[in-house]
């Protein structure tokens, strides 16, 4: 235990003398605590049991809808996509001060956001058709899929809002936030289509993208904006909620007649525009714990790791339920029905096990995610291109602090 210790202090003395003495480290901190709201969120909202010689998803939140406040807390996307528009903003104007084309920029960002994909997908692809041709039930492989694959549809509108980074700097986060109001009237009002709802996928997530693209331009530097941000989301989440017929969860309820999530409604923008609010008030205090070295390590790789943690979390998850699956009874929390508080708390044992798959994928596929590149030692961070970390060279150094 104590050669650990040293060993995680060297690291951390190594990652905080590589970073830029400038580097506003509370953004940083902001994305890690988006990327484990998601992971926790979907380790705790999802279950995968067994029926009838076949495995299937459901949700504890299905029979215990008291757990709703669970995704108050662990529902952070719109702070992922907050933080998204910030960084994309300071990097496009710092590529535009560079001279470098939007082509390249846009292109160098969208290959490192997708470069991890194809790792999972060709895993996945083998993995689905090894089970189907030892006999698996198709829908117990088509539940597995669309356990690794349904995160993916993230990735695709965090790339075309990334895209259109030169609009979002332009637009008004109240104008995509007046088109997913519109679109719910329409839909829930006037019994508009439901396909109609799938334009507030898109508007929806550019409301906080437009906001942080907002906030790179000194817009929400005081703190006036930030407490406006989180009262008025937060009436109008509520508001909302106990008077307009929108569900309480923040997350898909498979089952319910209306999800917040898929696609995002007036309620789940609100609720994201107080995220955001409260996201801002934290900045400072983040910034004093993750000033610490060793806080900051951890922040810093969790952030170098981000794309593989979130590719890779469910299929941990995966991991272990299948190996579950070998013991002689039911393990509870993992294999039984979600009906109980019982549950819940075998459930929460089991997220340090998750855990430990997740750092096994991570050994596994980091490296292809950088790129093959090396360790982070002595790394700094880079937000402004895709919140990674690269080796603290001089003119790496100078293009961090400025993002």
């Amino acid at each position: 235990m104590r050669r650990l210790r040293a060993r995680w202090s060297a690291v951390a003395d190594r990652v905080e003398a590589g970073t830029p003495a400038d580097r506003d480290r509370s953004v940083d901190a902001l994305r890690a605590l988006a990327i484990l709201g998601v992971v926790l969120g979907h380790w705790l909202v999802t279950a995968i049991t067994s029926s009838e010689g076949a495995l299937a998803t459901t949700s504890p939140l299905t029979r215990m809808p008291w757990l709703a406040p669970v995704s108050w807390v662990l529902q952070t996307l719109a702070v992922f996509f907050f933080v998204g528009g910030l960084v994309a903003a300071r990097g496009h104007a710092c590529a535009r001060e560079r001279g470098v084309p939007y082509g390249a920029w846009v292109g160098r960002r969208l290959s490192r956001l997708f470069r991890p994909v194809a790792a999972v997908l060709g895993l996945w692809t083998v993995a689905a058709g090894g089970m189907l041709l030892g006999g698996a039930a198709w829908e117990t492989v088509h539940a597995l899929l669309r356990l690794v694959l349904s995160p993916l549809w993230f990735l695709l509108v965090f790339a075309v809002l990334t895209a259109a980074t030169p609009l979002a700097v332009r637009l008004h986060p109240v104008w995509p936030a007046a088109a997913v109001a519109a679109v719910d009237v329409w839909r829930f009002g006037f019994g508009g289509p439901e396909w109609a709802g799938w334009v507030n996928v898109a508007a929806g997530w550019l409301v906080p993208y437009s906001l942080g693209a907002a906030w790179a331009r000194g817009r929400l530097d005081r703190r006036g904006p930030a407490l406006a941000l989180l009262a008025g989301g937060a009436a109008g989440t509520a508001v909302l909620v106990v008077w307009g017929g929108f569900p309480a969860s923040m997350v898909g309820v498979p089952g319910a007649a209306v999800s917040n999530l898929n696609p995002p409604t007036s309620a789940a923008v609100a609720f994201g525009l107080a995220q955001c609010g409260l996201a801002l008030l934290l900045r400072k205090p983040l910034a004093r714990v993750v000033a610490r070295p060793r806080v900051w390590a951890a922040v810093a790789l969790l952030n170098l790791s981000a794309m593989t943690v979130f590719l890779w979390h469910q299929t941990a998850m995966m991991a272990v339920t299948a190996l579950g699956l070998t013991s002689p009874v039911e393990l509870p929390g993992l294999h039984t029905a979600p009906d109980s508080a019982l549950w819940t708390a075998a459930r929460l044992l089991w997220l340090p096990v998750f855990a430990a798959a997740l750092a096994v994928c991570l050994a596994a596929f980091h490296a292809y995610e950088r790129g093959g590149r090396g360790r982070p030692d002595g790394a700094t961070a880079g937000a402004g291109d895709g919140g990674g970390f690269r080796p603290a060279g001089p003119a790496r150094r100078q293009e961090a602090s400025r993002v």
